[in-house]
């Protein structure tokens, strides 16, 4: 199936509340080789303003998973997902993440294309708190190779 390029200009749903912990905020700053005391030291964290431990600058990544996935399999879409790679990734941030957020995503695919058997899909997700508050903004392209 053809990428669906009315699809363009799409908003999805907000994703349900992801809660951000400690552990999961240690368990990514250990899998990217993050050693920073505020990253698992909520003293450390709160010498620097924050009110518990952060998350590196990355993480809005683990959020966001649930979102791509939805995306990714709408049917109607027709992205293959089987022949994607990831070409993207861009971070905007309005505060840094920290342990006790309670975060929802709201997504819109901005810009798709299908030229020279690629299909393109770049997408914009917005990290907001429960209260409306911008947290980030997290931008991705996929790249597709089409069907023969």
């Amino acid at each position: 199936m053809a990428l669906n390029l009315a699809f363009e200009g799409r908003r999805f749903a907000p994703a349900l509340p992801y809660r951000v912990g400690r552990e999961k905020i240690r368990e990514f700053a250990d899998a990217i080789g993050a050693t920073e005391a505020a990253y698992r030291d909520p003293a450390a964290a709160r010498e620097l303003g924050y009110p518990d431990v952060i998350a590196p600058p990355t993480f809005p990544v683990v959020i966001t998973m649930p979102v791509a996935r939805m995306i990714a399999d709408e049917p109607e879409l027709g992205l293959d997902y089987s022949r994607v790679v990831h070409a993207e990734q861009r971070f905007a941030y309005g505060r840094a993440v920290f342990a006790g957020d309670e975060l929802t995503c709201e997504a819109v695919l901005e810009k798709l294309s299908s030229r020279a058997g690629l299909d393109s899909v770049t997408f914009r997700v917005e990290i907001l708190t429960a209260a409306g508050e911008a947290v980030a903004t997290v931008w991705t392209k996929l790249v597709a190779r089409a069907e023969a």
